[in-house]
């Protein structure tokens, strides 16, 4: 009787070591950062206000107003790199409902684009990485698949997707939301895998994403022209 005691003991402390093993292991998993995570350190304050960064400004922000405007195509051309260290200089960042969303970081990958950033939890900050994979089809529609999701070296994709999209029907159920913006398509297609077509407004003009390649460091987006969409009737 006392050795089956004596047994039970011994494989009562094998299991708790066990479980002990595999939570510090959860938790350092949880804690990874994974090595190509390295966000540009955040600027000083400007004490006159936030200062304009020139890369947004003016090869991007600038050069697709121009484009858009010239109703003519034109291609653009977004590297990782100096996306980042705009970022860096914005010193981006977002708090909702007591998380923390700071430090993102950008990478273009062929046919990928990763989203790295760090999150505060009570204190705690974690490494998220989100990998979308946009395609476009025949028709010209975009979808933006979302891959993969990571909390340090954890895939949590199947956990996440679920969740991101109930709380977005709820969103949309509850407030007024233009469902004809492209922002609001991009997001039901992150979340639903609904395409949709990349067309945008700019002021009083209408352009449309032909096309783009993703390749490391890189993405080539090109635009066309097109005539505005026209009102719903009432």
């Amino acid at each position: 009787m006392e050795k089956r005691k004596t047994s039970r003991r011994k494989k009562l402390l094998v299991w708790l070591a066990v479980d002990l093993v595999v939570a510090a292991v959860m938790i350092l998993l949880f804690l990874h950062k994974p090595s190509q995570y390295h966000p540009a350190a955040p600027a000083d304050p400007n004490p006159d206000g936030q200062q304009v960064d020139p890369y947004l400004h003016r090869d991007l922000s600038s050069k697709f107003y121009n484009g858009a405007q010239n109703q003519q195509p034109f291609e653009m051309v977004v590297l990782d790199q100096a996306l980042n260290e705009a970022l860096g200089r914005l010193n981006w960042s977002q708090e909702s409902g007591g998380v923390k969303l700071s430090a993102p970081q950008v990478f273009f990958t062929p046919g990928r684009i990763v989203l790295m950033g760090t999150t505060t939890v009570e204190g705690q900050e974690l490494v998220i990485t989100v990998e979308l994979k946009p395609q476009m089809d025949d028709q010209g529609n975009l979808t933006l698949l979302l891959d993969k999701v990571k909390v340090g070296a954890i895939p949590v994709t199947l956990i996440v997707k679920p969740i991101a999209k109930k709380m977005y029907r709820e969103r949309v159920e509850s407030l007024p939301i233009d469902r004809e913006d492209w922002r609001t398509k991009a997001v039901a297609s992150l979340f639903n895998d609904e395409p949709f077509e990349p067309v945008l407004r700019v002021e009083d003009k209408w352009v449309r994403l032909q096309s783009f390649d993703l390749a490391d460091g890189k993405l080539t987006a090109r635009f066309v022209p097109v005539k505005p969409k026209p009102k719903p009737k009432p």
